[in-house]
């Protein structure tokens, strides 16, 4: 019997870590569509901009972590707000990377889900992702935040559990280019918002308090990062 549960761990590991061929150009074209589809239209943007708040607010929580902060909650909202709360010194290098992980957190996924994918990692993807999602899933402290990641993790377990190669790789890409081209849009509505007078504590605004250097050089780099990352995940992601 252990040698049977040792050899289905080793093919198990096999298959996440192990290569899957790449998708027809066709596909990534169509889940390239599919992303703008869902991002552009303010409609459908108020929707799935909600999936871009995971991201952003599992980008402080994950910094806070690996910065020695203490995590003590993540909270999401219906307007595709979040919050995200930290124990530890209300200044310095931690809280710093802390605040400026959120806007630069979805691009840099998608960036790192490029790559993934340019070196045909597929299912490992998928597992990493899922993983993710599960570990944030512990610290949500409200009711819709819980909902809205236990939907977008089952999706993603229903995906790499039951689904065939071909379902798995186009809806890899689909992600992927939705952090990458997702990834762009907030900063500029947090800088049209503060421009009419609105978010007056947003992350840049926080980080400037931080460091003393002007909220918009801090628009710069989150700009910066978003469209880097565009630029370079979608050329893995098409093959230039």
């Amino acid at each position: 019997m252990h040698s049977t549960a040792t050899a289905s761990l080793a093919s198990l590991w096999d298959e996440v870590s192990g290569t899957q061929p790449d998708p027809d150009l066709w596909v990534v074209i169509a889940t390239l569509g599919a992303a703008l589809a869902v991002v552009v239209p303010h409609g459908l943007w108020r929707i799935s901009r909600n999936a871009i708040t995971i991201a952003h607010e599992g980008g402080h929580g994950l910094v806070a972590l690996l910065t020695g902060r203490t995590l003590t909650g993540i909270r999401l909202h219906s307007d595709t707000s979040g919050l995200t709360v930290s124990r530890g010194k209300p200044h310095g290098l931690g809280m710093i990377l802390t605040a400026a992980a959120g806007y630069t957190a979805p691009p840099l996924l998608g960036l790192g889900g490029a790559a993934l994918l340019g070196a045909g990692r597929i299912t490992l993807l998928l597992w990493l992702a899922t993983a993710l999602l599960l570990a944030m899933l512990v610290m949500i402290r409200n009711a819709y935040g819980a909902l809205t990641m236990l939907v977008t993790g089952g999706l993603f377990v229903l995906v790499s559990w039951l689904a065939g190669p071909q379902v798995q790789a186009a809806f890899a890409y689909a992600v992927v280019w939705f952090l990458l081209i997702g990834g762009v849009r907030p900063a500029f509505e947090l800088q049209a918002k503060r421009a009419r007078g609105g978010a007056g504590d947003s992350d840049a605004d926080q980080l400037s308090r931080l460091t003393h250097v002007p909220a918009g050089l801090w628009f710069f780099l989150f700009h910066a990062v978003s469209l880097c990352s565009l630029i370079g995940g979608g050329r893995w992601l098409l093959e230039m």
